[in-house]
C-alpha cells in the first residue's frame, strides 16, 4: 500500500493528472493485478448477503417505487431485477436503482467504518447491472466489484465527509465509476473522468440521516450508483468533468470539506497490488445501524442475567464519538426517543434498539420495528431510561488503524433500583471476523434462506446458490442466472398511477 496525500493546489500551479487522487484511483481500476483467491470467495459472499436482504425487502414501499420506476424503462437486452423474471430486462442504470434501493432498505448488508462510514456492498447492484447488459463474464464482474470495495474503503479511510455532514454516498459515486472501469476494461483516461464526474454528482447533505429519517436513506445508494453509471456512459462517449475534483481551487476539498489548509492522506495498493479491501469489511447479523451490532449482541446477552427489567433505574451506554453523536442521545434528535418514529429512524436509535433486544433476547428486522413494537408501555419505560456518552478509550479503538483491533462496541452500565450494578462491555459483533461467532459461508447461505424462505422456493435458492458458488467460471450469458424470480403470490405490488413514468 501507499499513502497519497491530497490537498488543494491553486489553479496556476497547473497540478499534472499523475499527481491527481482521481487519477491515481484510476491506474489501480484499469491496472493488471491479479486477484485475490480469499477476495473472490468474498466477493460471492456479499453477492449472497445482497441477494438475500434485497429480497426479503421485496414489497417494502421504497423497493416497490423503485423497482416500478425502472419497470417503466424496459431494453431488450438490458439488466435484470431482483425478484422479477429473468426475461424482464430494464436499461441497467435503472436496474441499479431498483436492486440498490433492495438491498440498502433493511439497512442489513455489509458496512465499513473508518474515518467516515460506507456500504461497500452498495456498489454491487449497479456494476452488476452494467455486467448483465454489457455481456461481461463472472470474472469480469469479480474484478470490478473488488475495485469498488478497494476505492471506497480507501476513501473512507483518508477522507471524512461526515464532520462536514456530507452524506457518504460521495465515496460512493466514485468507487463504482471505478468499479464499472475495471469491468469493461476501460482505459485510464476514462475512468479518471469518470471518477471526477461520479463524485461532482453524488455530493448531497447529511440530513437524510438526521431527525426524522425518510425513506430516502435507501434510496440514496441506488442513486449514487445510477449516476455514476450515467457519469461513466457519458466518459466513454469521450466527455470530460470537473477537474481536478479533489484538489481543484474551487473543489470539494476546497469548499465543500475542510479547506485549502487541510492535508488529507488516503491509502491506495500500488499498480498492480491485488486488491484485498473487501476483506476488511463485515456485514450484518442484525437489521440495523452497523454501530449498533455488537451492542445487540451485548443485549441478547444481559437479557438472561436481568430478570426483572422492570428493576432496572438507568442505563447508561458508554461508547464511541460516532456512535454517540449518530445513532445515540448526543445526536438531540428527539424523534430518537419518539415511538410513532419511523422505521429508518428507530434503526438509527440506539436507546430503541437497545431497549428492545433487551426485552426480547433477540432481534428481528420486521417484528422488532413493527408500530405495536415501539409503542410496547414496557419498551416505552425501559427506552427512556437509556443514555449514551462518549468515552475517549472508546473513540480511540473505533479509530484503531489496525483493522484487526478496530472496536465497535461499548460498555453498558445498568443501574438498578436496589442500588446494585451490572456492568458489562463487548469490542465488537458476534458476526465481525474478529467476533465470538465469525460469517463464514455457512452463516452468509443460512441468512439468504432464512430472509428469503417462504418469498423463493426452494428449488430456487438451491439455483441461485449453486450459480453464484461457480461466479468465477460464469460466461456472460449466465449473468441472468445471478437473478432471483419470487414465487408468484408474493409479487403483490401493483403498478402506481400517480407518478410520470
Amino acid at each position: 500500500m501507499r499513502n497519497i496525500i491530497v490537498k488543494v493546489h491553486p489553479s496556476k500551479a497547473k497540478l499534472k493528472k499523475k499527481n491527481q487522487l482521481a487519477w491515481k484511483i484510476a491506474e489501480i481500476a484499469s491496472d493488471k493485478a491479479k486477484v485475490d483467491s480469499i477476495a473472490v470467495e468474498m466477493v460471492i459472499n456479499r453477492i449472497i448477503d445482497n441477494a438475500s436482504v434485497a429480497i426479503a425487502s421485496y414489497n417494502r414501499r421504497p423497493v416497490i417505487s423503485a423497482r416500478q420506476m425502472a419497470l417503466a424503462h424496459p431494453r431488450k437486452n438490458g439488466a435484470n431485477i431482483f425478484g422479477l423474471s429473468p426475461k424482464i430486462k430494464v436499461d441497467c442504470e435503472w436496474a441499479a436503482w431498483a436492486n440498490g434501493t433492495a438491498v440498502r432498505e433493511l439497512d442489513y448488508h455489509d458496512t465499513f467504518l473508518a474515518a467516515d462510514y460506507s456500504h461497500p456492498g452498495d456498489n454491487i447492484p449497479a456494476i452488476l447491472a452494467v455486467a448483465q447488459q454489457k455481456g461481461c463474464s463472472g470474472f469480469d464482474l469479480i474484478k470490478g466489484i473488488l475495485t469498488g470495495y478497494e476505492v471506497q474503503v480507501n476513501l473512507v479511510k483518508g477522507i471524512c465527509l461526515h464532520e462536514h455532514k456530507i452524506d457518504h454516498i460521495a465515496h460512493l459515486g466514485p468507487s463504482v465509476a471505478a468499479g464499472l472501469g475495471t469491468l469493461l476494461k476501460l482505459n485510464t483516461e476514462i475512468i479518471y473522468q469518470s471518477v471526477q464526474q461520479a463524485l461532482h454528482t453524488t455530493i448531497s447533505t447529511r440530513q437524510s440521516r438526521k431527525g426524522e429519517i425518510s425513506s430516502w436513506k435507501a434510496f440514496a445508494p441506488a442513486h449514487a450508483g445510477k449516476l455514476a453509471i450515467e457519469a461513466v456512459d457519458r466518459c466513454m462517449r469521450g466527455e470530460g468533468a470537473p477537474s481536478p475534483i479533489y484538489e481543484g481551487e474551487d473543489s470539494v476539498i476546497a469548499y465543500v470539506l475542510s479547506g485549502p489548509g487541510k492535508n488529507y492522506i488516503v491509502p491506495l495498493p500500488r499498480i498492480n497490488e491485488p486488491k484485498r479491501a473487501i476483506l476488511e469489511t463485515y456485514t450484518k447479523e442484525h437489521s440495523a445501524e452497523y454501530q449498533s451490532q455488537a451492542l445487540i449482541d451485548l443485549a441478547r446477552s444481559l437479557h438472561n442475567k436481568i430478570y426483572d427489567l422492570s428493576k432496572i433505574s438507568k442505563i447508561i451506554i458508554e461508547t464511541s464519538h460516532h456512535t454517540h453523536y449518530v445513532i445515540g442521545t448526543g445526536a438531540n434528535d428527539p424523534q430518537k426517543m419518539d415511538p410513532n418514529a419511523s422505521r429508518e429512524t428507530l434503526d438509527h436509535s440506539i436507546m430503541y434498539i437497545f431497549a428492545v433486544a433487551l426485552e426480547d433476547g433477540a432481534w428481528h428486522h420486521i417484528k422488532s420495528y413493527t408500530p405495536q413494537r415501539a409503542k410496547k408501555r414496557s419498551t416505552v419505560t425501559l427506552w427512556k431510561k437509556i443514555v449514551t456518552k462518549e468515552d475517549p478509550k472508546w473513540t480511540k479503538k473505533y479509530h484503531n488503524p489496525n483493522p484487526n483491533k478496530k472496536c465497535f462496541g461499548g460498555k453498558v452500565i445498568v443501574k438498578m433500583t436496589d442500588g446494585s450494578v451490572i456492568s458489562e462491555e463487548i469490542n465488537v459483533a458476534d458476526a465481525h471476523p474478529a467476533g465470538k461467532k465469525p460469517f463464514e459461508r455457512e452463516q452468509y447461505i443460512k441468512k439468504f434462506q432464512t430472509l428469503t424462505d417462504g418469498l423463493i422456493s426452494r428449488k430456487e435458492s438451491l439455483r441461485f446458490l449453486k450459480k453464484v458458488q461457480n461466479l468465477k467460471s460464469l460466461k456472460a450469458k449466465d449473468l441472468k442466472e445471478l437473478n432471483i424470480e419470487m414465487i408468484p403470490r408474493q409479487k403483490r405490488a401493483k403498478r402506481s398511477q400517480k407518478s410520470i413514468f
